[in-house]
């Protein structure tokens, strides 16, 4: 068993980050990553030369510092962020609620008119998610839009959320642009974002690229063990070592399972934290042109993936010359029944299919790869269940970071920045 003064557990982009930054600050420190490779969420796979990340990934921070990093590492693309919604047969720019335009008149008086009636409650009076889409928006398209897509991307009913993650993520329109919306095809963008940033070459990962080269990872190491008393982490391999100070970015529930003597509240707490496992279902093309979108939400619940996007749009090095891919994203909450990832595969291809997205027979890779930890879910005990571990871990001297160990709706830049602080602020 060896010394090691800094250990940071988890080589994606928040455990690259607080490496990173505590090299460059004098300190060394090594990454202790479980699987054979590094980047996280954030990596890559090749299949017969189709590159596809791990879900969708851009970057649209404008922290100056942050942004310089992700540039000097790779050069990159900027995509106006033009993105688009399918509803019953029917394709409308993003956000639907200001495009409502293809639809029929008789569907665009439903909407327009409980809009009009939509609830009228205070903000800070409102109970839930649920509630949060009818006062926004209506019953109407609440019902049939958000509700829907809620089912689809967070795996459970809206009712079961809470409203303090959404933020600006979701435009909440006025009459004015419901109803010019619904005569015209809007020239104006809502989105959050100004630009969507990608790597030109290496996948999305690449933003990484110049943190990573001289930092010191051990692949294949899984953590077994923590013994916080003596301060030693025990691997699957029989390997061991003892640390001055110990990063963490592994899921909240995985660090507390190996901590060794964890209180069973603490235990209890862990576990109550919900999450979306996804599949990620990858398509590649014997044409150039099969991709319209760089990326589109389906509110179809028939039709099993969320959100659906283009590899080879976000970057001609994606893919092989003259052809082009797809990746479409399936979520089910933590605690669902969880279809086989063959099924999920065949019904995801015969409904994208279907709507006319692609002809099976230009299809030259079909590949689908599950992921357990995708995003977390804000339910309503969430922040006093974090709030139980989190304390819990500080008081063992565990620091956490990332999304799955701060258990919090980080965006890429983000999670780079909680790396960076974490790792900063006791250097």
């Amino acid at each position: 068993m060896h010394r090691v003064k800094n250990v940071v557990l988890g080589a994606g982009i928040a455990g690259i980050s607080a490496a990173y930054h505590l090299k460059k600050n004098g300190e060394n420190a090594v990454v202790y990553e479980k699987s054979g490779d590094w980047g996280g969420l954030c990596s890559y796979f090749i299949i017969n030369g189709f590159r596809f990340d791990k879900f969708v990934h851009f970057t649209f921070t404008d922290d100056p510092y942050i942004k310089s990093i992700f540039e000097n590492s790779s050069p990159l693309f900027e995509h106006p962020p033009v993105s688009s919604n399918y509803y019953r047969g029917f394709w409308l720019k993003h956000p639907a609620q200001n495009n409502l335009a293809p639809l029929p008149a008789a569907e665009k008086v439903k909407i327009i008119s409980d809009f009009v009636n939509r609830p009228q409650i205070e903000i800070s009076k409102i109970k839930d998610y649920s509630e949060w889409l009818r006062v926004q928006y209506g019953n109407y398209f609440a019902e049939n839009f958000p509700f829907k897509y809620t089912r689809k991307y967070w795996g459970v009913e809206p009712e079961i959320l809470e409203t303090k993650w959404v933020g600006n993520r979701m435009h909440s329109p006025s009459l004015d642009e419901i109803l010019k919306g619904a005569f015209e095809e809007q020239k104006e963008n809502f989105y959050y974002a100004k630009y969507m940033r990608y790597p030109k070459k290496g996948g999305f990962r690449s933003i990484l690229d110049s943190c990573r080269q001289s930092l010191d990872i051990v692949f294949n190491k899984n953590v077994c063990t923590v013994d916080a008393d003596s301060r030693k982490v025990f691997f699957s391999d029989g390997s061991s070592i003892v640390y001055d100070r110990l990063i963490s970015s592994v899921p909240l529930p995985e660090i507390v399972a190996a901590i060794k003597n964890a209180p069973q509240e603490i235990i209890s707490a862990a576990n109550s934290l919900m999450h979306t496992s996804g599949y990620m279902v990858s398509l590649g093309f014997n044409r150039a042109d099969v991709a319209k979108h760089l990326w589109f939400y389906i509110y179809d619940e028939d039709i099993p993936p969320s959100r659906v996007y283009s590899p080879s749009l976000k970057s001609p090095d994606n893919a092989p010359k003259n052809c082009s891919s797809l990746q479409a994203e399936i979520f089910f909450a933590n605690d669902s029944d969880i279809p086989s990832a063959q099924e999920i595969l065949n019904n995801t291809i015969e409904k994208l299919a279907s709507m006319g997205i692609f002809n099976k027979k230009d299809l030259l890779v079909k590949d689908v790869r599950f992921e357990k930890y995708a995003n977390v879910i804000f339910n309503k005990d969430i922040y006093k269940n974090r709030k139980t571990v989190l304390d819990y871990l500080n008081s063992v001297n565990i620091e956490s970071i990332g999304r799955f160990g701060k258990w919090d709706y980080m965006r890429t830049h983000q999670a780079f920045a909680d790396g960076m602080k974490t790792a900063l602020k006791q250097s």
